[in-house]
């Protein structure tokens, strides 16, 4: 039987790049989604046609109720998952801090912090050797942006992952005795449909020239650098940031 692995935000860009090369390489697939339901059965046919099985369901990060289900349905259909992957997150429009309102925050830092952490939380109750698991993998999903700050755009995005930033560091001292890896990846400028959610479609095309490597990063780039956090190829490593950003 193939090993088990959730995905938060499977039905497109990085997600449903990290859904389809786990599939490749052997690992059954549980993902979840917000909306998009023809996309998510688009990423669903490409995990079966790899020879693996796949379990798509609809959610919300940030409704508990939600991850809880996604961990329950996961367990009943597959099995207990031997990874995570904390994919799931939101930009909103570019804007300056002193235009964002509280709504816009709350949303923000409920999906990208409240859902990635709800989600790791299960999955130290199923995977933690202290509560009978086999052990496993938690690669949370972190940006460049934690580090460059984002102004003049997304401020509240980047606040968002150097809250997971600290939450990786915390979360694997914490259980680095229980069988569990905790790392991020730090994606940089990477061509998905996140630029065009943030208003400005062209945004790579601006900032292309300030990537020291000069190109944008693809998302299957990001999912390799992810698929190797989940395996025993990094066996040793927990704390530690890939960064994924053509050198920027």
């Amino acid at each position: 039987m193939s090993e088990v692995v959730i995905i938060t935000g499977g039905s497109r860009g990085i997600g449903a790049a990290t859904a389809k090369l786990a599939a490749s390489r052997g690992y059954d697939v549980c993902f979840g989604y917000y909306h998009d339901e023809s996309a998510a059965m688009h990423v669903v046919n490409a995990i079966k046609n790899a020879g693996q099985r796949a379990l798509a369901i609809k959610g919300d990060v940030a409704n508990e109720a939600d991850v809880i289900q996604l961990f329950a349905s996961c367990r009943d259909e597959f099995g207990t998952p031997v990874g995570l992957v904390n994919n799931a997150g939101i930009v909103a429009i570019q804007s300056r801090v002193e235009d964002m309102s509280a709504e816009r925050l709350q949303r923000m830092f409920a999906v990208n912090i409240t859902g990635s952490m709800l989600c790791a939380r299960e999955a130290v109750k199923c995977m933690s050797t202290k509560n009978g698991g086999r052990g496993g993998s938690i690669v949370n999903l972190s940006s460049a942006a934690a580090r460059i700050g984002s102004p003049h755009e997304f401020v509240d995005y980047a606040a968002s992952k150097g809250a997971i930033d600290s939450f990786t560091l915390g979360l694997a001292k914490e259980i680095a005795t229980e069988g569990i890896r905790v790392n991020a990846v730090r994606p940089g400028l990477i061509d998905t449909e996140i630029h065009a959610s943030s208003g400005e479609p062209g945004r790579i095309e601006r900032l292309r020239s300030a990537i020291p490597m000069q190109r944008e990063g693809s998302a299957e780039e990001v999912a390799r650098s992810i698929l190797w956090l989940l395996s025993d190829e990094s066996s040793y490593t927990t704390g530690t940031f890939i960064e994924v950003s053509g050198g920027r």
